[in-house]
């Protein structure tokens, strides 16, 4: 089972949980980056045990290398002093020590496999977990947004400032009303006697104000004549 297809499983199971509950998106995505994190530093663990056996093997395959070329040299001493039947134990226990080595190179190899694997999975699982925490900013502050957008949409649609503008209205109206019974008394209304001698008094005053500006002028205009 890799990383990805455990860290699934646990996903998959609360998030069933969380949409049996009907919960919100930033608890689910929380979640989401909590288990990743949670995996991360599991699978990380896990790397730092999967080495550390590499190294021991290494030192194992080393070892016993070491011990393959021993018997190799004993071999070939025996053959020198004419003991064909020490060369053969030699051969023997190198040949026993050989498939030792190869058994171990295999573990190795695995080993060795396994770790560049979940290197990848490690990469790939940061690079989601990044991800997933650049969504998680995104959905906060799409749900502030839409949390101030729902309360000015509440304020502007709430009744008391409906009944605020209704009252305006009403005022408006009165006003209108009190400013056409001002304009009401002076329809059909008849000019008076002392009505026509304000405007005659008047028609006067402005004669003579011309009467003077004429007076003012017509000499300037002479001299500029001659």
């Amino acid at each position: 089972m890799t990383i990805f297809s455990r860290l699934g499983d646990i996903v998959n199971a609360n998030l069933n949980a969380l949409l049996d509950r009907a919960e919100d998106p930033g608890k689910l995505i929380r979640l989401v980056i909590q288990e990743m994190e949670d995996t991360l530093v599991e699978v990380r663990s896990g790397a730092v045990r999967m080495i550390a056996e590499r190294k021991e093997l290494e030192r194992r395959i080393a070892r016993l290398a070491a011990d393959r070329d021993d018997w190799q040299k004993k071999a070939e001493f025996a053959l020198t002093r004419d003991r064909e039947d020490l060369a053969r134990g030699a051969l023997l226990a190198k040949a026993q020590i050989v498939r030792g080595i190869e058994d171990a190179q295999k573990q190795l190899d695995q080993l060795v496999a396994g770790l560049e694997q979940q290197n990848q999975d490690i990469g790939t699982l940061q690079a989601k977990l990044l991800d997933a925490k650049s969504r998680e900013k995104i959905l906060l502050t799409r749900k502030t947004t839409a949390q101030a957008q729902l309360k000015l949409r509440g304020k502007i649609h709430d009744d008391r400032v409906t009944d605020a503008f209704a009252k305006f209205e009403k005022v408006e109206q009165a006003l209108d009303e009190m400013e056409g019974r001002v304009e009401a008394y002076d329809l059909g209304r008849a000019r008076t006697l002392n009505d026509e001698f304000a405007d005659l008094e008047a028609d006067q005053a402005v004669n003579d104000e011309l009467a003077a500006l004429k007076a003012k002028v017509k000499p300037a205009d002479g001299g500029t004549g001659a």
